[in-house]
């Protein structure tokens, strides 16, 4: 593909992420102080980490690559009662040569980054029953479901 074509790609990819992060956007846009910290405190941290998320009837499933990282180095909180805070600090590990006068020539892999996502949970989420686990490079997260309601019928009587 051409170079053009490769740059369409990216700025679709970029336009369809940005288009996902819109409750993140709309809330830097309707309270700007109270993000002010965040974003000098977040410099240099990736927020572009692709995430699915599946919904059944009793949980959701969140599903986050991030290869390279181990549980230790990922951060999984509830902020403000029903935020999602993923996190990490990841360091690129390099692999130096036993033998004095070992250089790298190229460094091509990216190595881990510096990773923020925050999801709003719905009102049916249970903070309570979150679990995580980072397995082969894949951090999943369960956030389990409050059940439905029942609904409750009341006999009137006529009068």
């Amino acid at each position: 593909m051409s170079r053009v074509g490769d740059s369409l790609n990216v700025d679709l990819a970029a336009a369809v992420n940005n288009l996902f992060n819109i409750p993140e956007t709309m809330e830097k846009f309707m309270f700007p102080s109270s993000r002010a910290h965040d974003h000098h405190e977040n410099r240099g941290v990736s927020s572009i980490i692709p995430v699915d998320i599946l919904d059944t009837a009793k949980e959701f499933i969140f599903f986050m690559d991030v290869p390279g990282l181990s549980k230790s180095e990922i951060q999984v909180t509830v902020e403000d009662e029903k935020t999602l805070v993923i996190r990490s600090n990841g360091k690129r590990k390099r692999h130096d040569g036993d033998d004095e006068g070992c250089k790298y020539l190229r460094l091509e892999r990216r190595g881990p980054q510096n990773l923020l996502r925050k999801f709003r949970l719905p009102e049916n989420a249970d903070v309570s029953a979150i679990t995580a686990k980072c397995e082969n490079g894949v951090l999943t997260v369960v956030v389990g479901k409050h059940p439905p309601p029942k609904s409750k019928s009341v006999q009137v009587a006529i009068a």
